[in-house]
């Protein structure tokens, strides 16, 4: 096999792993089913949700601390393995502690392990002025993974019951991460990177050096970086996790699982494409334009009562939050070099856990108080905006702040 096809058979693998791992964004049909048949609460349905998507975010710097020294397959083949007990335990314990414990812990941890591995092994193949796009195709399995995890969840549910759901859903992701483990590699030892035949330009410089954890942390980028995905993940994790009922509640929408696909379908497009974009025209450039939209829709979001108009905002928002899950690991790449990724990007991605716990938990907070949804909206508003802000902020830390010479 060429060097050009292995590679690409690295990339398109984790994709596949990142398809069956993306449960978290088909939630909205899982809380539906538990409010509608086990009276679960708003916020009850959320708890599991926050767990999974918290430890899912933490696991990610021992997962990418254990990719870096021992390479990806090893960490899938532990993935493979928690993602199909989380799930067949979960079909057996269905209470609140029960699924926080299955879904939210075990299978939290099968989505850190095996959300570490694809994104580094894959971009180390290819010349780092296409990180952005290569990113952008593996996470895009995540985004992806409603599409036919919501319709095929919910007519398991409807055919089998949720028990059952769960443990035919655990032996089938089971299968799948396993058999792809043996697929995604790190590129030998000396190895040119691929570059693409459309080059893109690059306008900002990439790492002068390997950074590691430590030096990484001694940089306020980190931080400002770490707030932007923070603010990000807030303001999308509070609405996706309750999107099914939204969509039922807000624009009469009976097919509740309809909103989730295509809020997968623009989350997919939304990773390929301003990964591609940010090739182009930088990354923090593309964050900015990513928050702004985000601002605009939120601002508008109570007033989309009607299923199209519903459709359209939830559509844009899966476009912008998926896209940012393309230029963190690319950006992190560039800031702080390839050696390290692994490690890095799981302290980077610290921000999504948080913003895991925290967005979940106040939206269902917040319906469950106000009986709607207007707060967690607005909250979405402001956070977008300070990220617009934010986005204006950040610096390569290769490149010197400009000094202003005092006029004589």
């Amino acid at each position: 096999m060429s060097i050009s096809r292995r590679a690409w058979l690295v990339v398109l693998s984790g994709l596949g792993v990142n398809l069956s791992l993306g449960v978290l964004y088909s939630w909205g049909v899982f809380s539906a089913a538990l409010i509608d048949d086990l009276n679960w609460t708003a916020t009850q349905t959320q708890i599991p949700y926050m767990v999974a998507s918290a430890i899912f975010a933490f696991t990610m710097v021992p997962a990418g601390r254990l990719q870096d020294k021992l390479g990806p397959r090893l960490v899938l083949l532990i993935a493979s393995v928690m993602a199909g007990a989380g799930f067949i335990f979960s079909g057996f314990n269905l209470t609140v502690l029960g699924l926080s414990i299955f879904f939210g812990v075990v299978f939290g941890l099968s989505m850190g392990f095996g959300y570490a591995s694809p994104t580094p092994a894959a971009v180390k193949w290819f010349h780092p002025d296409h990180r952005g796009i290569i990113s952008g195709i593996v996470v895009s399995g995540f985004g992806l993974a409603p599409v036919y995890i919501a319709p095929l969840t919910s007519a398991l549910v409807e055919s089998v019951g949720l028990s059952s759901a769960f443990v035919i859903l655990g032996i089938v992701f089971f299968i799948t991460v396993f058999s792809l483990s043996f697929f995604i590699k790190n590129p030998p030892e000396g190895f040119e990177r691929i570059k693409l035949k459309k080059k893109a330009k690059r306008f900002h410089p990439i790492a002068k050096e390997e950074r590691n954890f430590k030096a990484m942390l001694r940089t306020p980028q980190f931080y400002l970086l770490w707030i932007l995905f923070f603010f990000g993940t807030f303001a999308g994790l509070q609405i996706i996790g309750q999107m099914a009922r939204i969509g039922l509640e807000q624009a009469s929408i009976v097919n509740t699982f309809l909103l989730v696909v295509v809020y997968a379908i623009f989350n997919f497009i939304g990773r390929i494409v301003w990964g591609t974009i940010s090739d182009y025209i930088g990354r923090t450039a593309t964050l900015f334009s990513m928050f702004v939209i985000q601002a605009a829709v939120f601002f508008s979001f109570g007033a989309l009562t009607s299923p199209l108009s519903l459709l359209i905002g939830k559509s844009l928002v899966g476009f912008t939050f998926g896209g940012m899950l393309s230029i963190f690991p690319a950006i992190t790449a560039d800031y702080y070099g390839m050696k390290n990724l692994g490690m890095n990007y799981g302290m980077m991605i610290t921000a999504w856990g948080v913003g895991g716990i925290l967005g979940p938990l106040f939206g269902g907070l917040a319906r469950d108080i106000t009986g709607g949804y207007s707060i967690a909206y607005l909250i979405s508003a402001i956070l977008s905006t300070l990220g617009v802000v934010i986005s204006l902020l950040i610096r390569h830390p290769d490149v010197p702040r400009k000094k202003t010479v005092p006029v004589q």
